[in-house]
């Protein structure tokens, strides 16, 4: 079950069962584009962002991007998120990139601050403390893509999605970090051949090439690759996070700091001879 968080993008603490499945169903809730939902139950711990911008096919325009930017910093602060979900509420479209007819009416120079947020957005995302997942169910391209990359795993749909870092068939380069991802996913020279023709993928073509996870078959409901994403977050909730794995380093390090066997291993480095461990 699911609860929308639209007004303040808080989670209570601790959390309580949710009691509607609101990403779904309340769509645009509060006017906004973007929802943030939490999963209870034996899903407690996944987060989800829900982006919702049918008019402009969830297109990066300004207010879009402040809202996603508050999203993941409400979420970014809640300990209890262990897995962050991006999904999209408008069928076929997972984010059709950057807002081009808002992005007409800037001047040069507001267009050279909003690319800047986006590459920020980008490096936000990247920089989430829990793992990130996308779930491409329909067309990802430009930013949309780059908003994916920045993400740890990829899932898609194998026919309904559609990706490419398209923009030099729009006069324009990647701007959002696209072409230090792309590369980093699937090494420079093929990375080049995509940015430099602006092709689009499959799902299929993408998981055989490496960019996408996973690629499923699509289902009637047009949300498979949502699915399955899901499905790997709960592989993923029972994991330690990273925070809390680095804690139990320094609790397990602290305790052999005072051990007689590392000051013997020490010694044993500086007089280059073996260690004569005693298990103290």
């Amino acid at each position: 079950m699911l609860r929308v968080l639209t007004s303040t993008l808080r989670f209570p603490r601790p959390w309580k069962p949710l009691e509607t499945r609101g990403c779904s169903s309340n769509p645009g809730a509060a006017g906004r584009e973007i929802q943030v939902c939490a999963l209870a139950g034996p899903n407690q711990g996944i987060a989800e962002i829900l982006m919702n911008r049918p008019s402009a096919r969830n297109a990066l325009g300004n207010v879009f991007v402040s809202q996603l930017l508050e999203a993941l910093a409400q979420l970014r602060e809640d300990r209890q998120v262990r897995v962050l979900i991006f999904r999209s509420g408008v069928k076929g479209v997972f984010c059709a990139g950057a807002d081009l007819k808002e992005r007409e009416q800037m001047s040069e120079a507001e267009v050279g601050l909003f690319v800047q947020r986006l590459r920020g957005l980008m490096t936000e995302i990247a920089a989430f403390p829990a793992p990130t997942i996308a779930a491409m169910d329909g067309f990802a391209l430009g930013g949309g893509l780059e908003l994916a990359l920045a993400c740890d795993l990829r899932v898609a749909a194998a026919s309904s999605a559609v990706m490419g870092l398209i923009e030099t068939t729009r006069g324009l380069l990647p701007g959002a970090g696209g072409t230090q991802r792309l590369p980093r996913c699937l090494g420079v020279a093929l990375a080049k051949e995509l940015i430099f023709t602006g092709r689009r993928l499959s799902g299929v073509q993408a998981q055989a090439l490496g960019l996408v996870n996973h690629a499923v078959a699509q289902n009637e409901e047009g949300n498979a690759a949502y699915h399955r994403a899901r499905a790997l977050a709960q592989e993923i909730l029972p994991q330690v996070d990273i925070a809390s794995g680095m804690a139990i380093e320094g609790i397990c390090y602290a305790q052999n700091i005072p051990t007689r066997d590392r000051l013997e291993g020490m010694a044993a480095f500086r007089e280059k001879r073996l260690p004569r461990f005693v298990g103290e």
